[in-house]
């Protein structure tokens, strides 16, 4: 692998710290602004639909500019915004410097994603972004329980600085070791670009990353409070905890990565499935300390399984000139579903059964995500690539 592609990696660490630090930081910013802990999750929805909402805009945006001088700059916004949320004096200020360095998130993995393939063989392009996504498993094997420490010892506000500090570094690496290529900046049509949302198949590959993804953050989001009031942990054994998580999603991206080199579709209903599975299994394990544990390394694997095969789909399917748009909304798809999960999350504790119920929740979602793989599977059987609108025939 190059070393530009450890460089993508490092800016993926940055990017994927300070989306995952919150959740080891809820009951902290939960007191310290005075704000119930379903408001303090919806930090984590905010940070979500501002991927969503950012991704295809400066993808568009910036689809003229070359691609190092693009993710060089979505760094500097990301480093921005997080010293505006450990400046930010009241909720309704962190909210908005959460959603303003999420918007740098979706166009940074998208763009990223598409130069990490362009790195390397055509038969290594999932291992290559799995290696990219690598720096999101870093984050939550390391970043995220150091920021539960800081946050436990400093206060939250210093977990932000130290993410402040982690995208200067991130910035540095990306402007010395990601090459320019002559000619990159020369897009094709916007109208052509654009038109990559009216192949059925696109359409079907993001629904799937917002519904089988949304499972995770429907448990995730609220890891802290269910490991401390449910499972009876203290609040000091959670950054273990996570640590635990954070070798499960490094083992499971590089996982997912292999499994798409082999067969993208197989990889990526097994994924799904798998997933759906250890999600239902919370109810009987979060009840003892060992299963717990267990429990979350599981989730750990499962969860980051699905990045790299869901990713690989959807750039598959919108080959060519879509492809920097449809890499950046499917990361959008990711965090649309992590809104989503954390939203579903916070009604089944606040008008539903409560924490314990949160498993089966998640594990509905991913299985709706799973019908929605199995549609997409049935289409590529019948060889079905019109378009709405075309006249060509769908071949039986």
């Amino acid at each position: 692998m190059p070393i530009a592609l450890l460089a993508l990696t490092a800016g993926a660490f940055g990017i994927g710290t300070t989306e995952f630090v919150i959740m080891g930081l809820l009951m902290q910013v939960s007191t310290d602004l005075q704000v119930s802990i379903t408001a303090a999750g919806l930090l984590i929805s905010g940070y979500a639909l501002g991927v969503a909402v950012g991704a295809p805009l400066l993808t568009i945006a910036t689809r003229r500019l070359p691609r190092k001088t693009v993710l060089l700059a979505l760094m500097a916004i990301f480093t921005l915004g997080n010293i505006a949320c450990a400046l930010a004096p009241n909720y309704e200020l962190l909210m908005g410097a959460r959603v303003i360095t999420s918007l740098a998130h979706g166009t940074f993995f998208g763009v990223g994603s598409v130069v990490a393939t362009g790195l390397v063989a055509p038969e290594r392009r999932a291992s290559a972004i799995a290696i990219m996504f690598t720096g999101l498993t870093a984050a939550t094997l390391l970043g995220v329980p150091f920021g539960a420490w800081l946050g436990l010892h400093f206060g939250w506000r210093a977990a932000f600085w130290a993410v402040a500090l982690i995208g200067v570094a991130a910035l540095a690496v990306l402007a010395v070791f990601v090459p320019r290529v002559e000619g990159e900046a020369r897009p094709a049509p916007l109208r052509e670009e654009i038109a990559v949302l009216a192949r059925p198949q696109v359409l079907l590959g993001l629904a799937m990353t917002v519904l089988g993804f949304a499972g995770v953050f429907a448990v995730f989001t609220y890891i802290q409070p269910l490991l401390t009031q449910v499972t009876g942990l203290s609040e000091s054994a959670v950054s273990p905890i996570l640590l635990v998580f954070g070798g499960g999603l490094a083992v499971g991206n590089i996982l997912g990565g292999r499994l798409a080199d082999r067969a993208v579709m197989p990889a990526v209903l097994g994924t799904l499935a798998v997933l759906a599975v250890v999600l239902g299994s919370m109810q009987f394990a979060i009840g003892t300390p060992i299963a717990a544990v267990v429990f979350v390394g599981l989730l750990g694997v499962a969860s980051f399984a699905t990045v790299a095969p869901m990713q690989l789909r959807v750039l598959e399917k919108a080959s060519g000139a879509g492809q920097n748009l449809a890499s950046s909304l499917n990361i959008a798809a990711f965090n649309l579903g992590n809104a989503l999960g954390a939203w579903a999350g916070g009604v089944v504790i606040d008008h539903g059964p409560g924490l314990r119920a949160l498993g089966w929740a998640a594990a509905l979602l991913t299985v709706a995500g799973l019908a929605i793989a199995l549609w997409s599977r049935a289409l590529d059987r019948r060889g079905d690539r019109t378009l709405p609108g075309d006249c060509a025939s769908v071949r039986a």
